[in-house]
């Protein structure tokens, strides 16, 4: 199994961010950059998948802003394989607690998804994970373009939201909060691994 990584947006660049919006400034408290967060999320993960021995690609590695079509052809090249895609991003708009989404349908994304709610609750058991059970599963459904384009199946990861103060402070401008983002999706990976691709 190779895990497909896509770190979301853009980052710094000679302390300028490249990607318009996807920040939120907090005042005296600090200023999010999603790109910023997405990528040392991204990077926990590969640290640890790399202890593992668990396969993965950096979709995105540039500190730009990769285009989407650019994302999905590269994660394309490995339709075939037993590989998943996965997205990471931090949320804004007003609310609290995270998200999981998969295209709309009846697919393996939807187990996949499963455990990565799954694995979100045991690191997170007194924080929100907004879901969508019309379907049956937690997953919200929605037509992404990384979720519909990619060959192969896809989840996207929503970890709290920017613009939520406490959630900001608690969690995503911490240490040990980054951590613990990168431990749910690392165990949800492991997971994934012995559960579904075997």
């Amino acid at each position: 199994m190779v895990v497909l990584l896509d770190n979301g947006h853009g980052s710094l660049i000679n302390g300028k961010y490249v990607t318009p919006g996807k920040r939120f400034d907090h005042g005296s408290h600090g200023i999010i950059y999603e790109g910023e967060f997405n990528r040392a999320i991204t990077a926990g993960i590969i640290e640890e998948l790399t202890k593992k021995n668990i396969p993965f690609v950096n979709i995105a590695p540039e500190y730009w802003d990769v285009r989407l079509e650019t994302r999905v052809k590269r994660a394309n090249r490995y339709a075939g394989h037993e590989c998943f895609y996965l997205s990471i991003h931090s949320n804004a708009g007003g609310g609290q607690g995270s998200e999981i989404f998969t295209s709309p349908g009846d697919t393996l994304s939807d187990k996949i998804a499963t455990v990565f709610g799954e694995e979100f609750k045991l690191e997170f058991p007194n924080r929100h994970l907004r879901t969508d059970f019309s379907d049956g599963d937690l997953d919200k459904e929605r037509r992404f373009y990384v979720l519909t384009r990619t060959k192969m199946p896809a989840v996207l990861t929503e970890s709290f939201f920017m613009d939520n103060l406490e959630e900001f402070k608690s969690i995503l401008y911490t240490r040990s909060g980054r951590q613990k983002i990168v431990n749910y999706h690392v165990n949800s990976i492991l997971r994934i691994q012995k559960e579904i691709f075997i």
